[in-house]
């Protein structure tokens, strides 16, 4: 289980390779249902490679001695976590495969193949195209990179945490996408250490609550099926130790609909000009649509965790 050690250890080790994302203030153009809040963005989707993923991507690879190196990189991927790790890959003169579902953005697979990975379409959700990655990784020696249940990985997107509190020490609450949950237990992980009574809520599409229904059994669980059309948020299982972390320091898990998801999308765009692809635009779907209603005078970071086209072409 990662700790604050862990992530500021991540810290030093990726500085030179990620950027330091800015927070903006969500005002004079407030969010809808966020009335009496102060609600501040944290910008991930101005991060190198595109999302949060290149914070996890770098914290693997750091730590990767020179034969392992040599071998390259496999990993499996919604779209983001490919990208990042193509993108590491590049920079670091290493080869990578980087296995997708069928039904990836087209934009994500292109920017997978435009850093020189290659590029393999596998199964209908993550969990199959993660199977395949792992055959590849022990066939060929490859580094497998897990995009979300590698203490290394989490404690690298937990970064995030120490930047939003040294912006502004006085937040209250984090809001924070879901996909394997990586994402929100490095955060959680960083944040409960550092600010113990902060309150963090996680987001999860209606079509995939994998941690909803896992924290609702007091269980990791397995989804019969995932429904959601986000493939970047759509992994049927979590792993024990994510699981063990969100369960000590996630406040509540909230789902909206994927359509929720394209409409705070378009909506990040209209007001602020921000490009958020529907995973990165969950933390303000989750004020949009009125499943986290904060209260006057709370003090919110929403994590805006990827960007993309997804939903301003439609």
């Amino acid at each position: 289980m990662i700790t604050l050690d862990d992530v500021r250890a991540a810290a030093a080790q990726i500085a030179p390779l990620v950027r330091r994302t800015p927070s903006m203030a969500a005002e004079p153009a407030q969010l809808p249902l966020a009335a009496g809040a102060r609600v501040s963005l944290k910008l991930e989707c101005l991060q190198v490679s595109g999302s949060f993923k290149a914070r996890g991507a770098f914290s693997r690879l750091t730590l990767l001695g020179p034969d392992a190196r040599q071998r390259g990189l496999v990993t499996a991927s919604g779209g983001n976590h490919g990208i990042a790790v193509a993108y590491a890959a590049h920079a670091a003169g290493l080869a990578a495969t980087v296995v997708v579902p069928t039904g990836v953005h087209s934009d994500k697979a292109a920017r997978i193949r435009a850093y020189g990975a290659t590029l393999i379409l596998e199964g209908a959700v993550w969990d199959e195209a993660n199977a395949r990655a792992r055959a590849i990784a022990e066939e060929t020696g490859a580094a497998y990179v897990h995009p979300f249940a590698d203490p290394a990985v989490a404690a690298g997107q937990g970064t995030i945490a120490l930047e939003v509190l040294a912006d502004d020490p006085e937040i209250d609450t984090l809001l924070v996408a879901i996909g394997g949950g990586g994402l929100i237990a490095g955060v959680a992980a960083a944040a409960a250490a550092l600010k113990p009574d902060i309150r963090i809520v996680g987001v999860e599409p209606t079509g995939a609550p994998t941690l909803h229904d896992s924290l609702a059994a007091g269980e990791v669980v397995t989804l019969a099926s995932v429904t959601t059309r986000v493939p970047t948020l759509a992994a049927r299982r979590t792993e024990r130790t994510n699981f063990e972390l969100i369960r000590r320091h996630v406040r509540d898990v909230v789902l909206v609909e994927d359509e929720d998801l394209a409409h705070a999308a378009r909506h990040l765009w209209a007001e602020y000009g921000i490009a958020a692809d529907l995973s990165g635009a969950a933390s303000a779907a989750a004020l949009l649509a009125g499943a986290y209603r904060p209260k006057p005078g709370e003090r919110i970071c929403a994590i805006v965790c990827g960007a993309g086209a997804d939903a301003l072409a439609s």
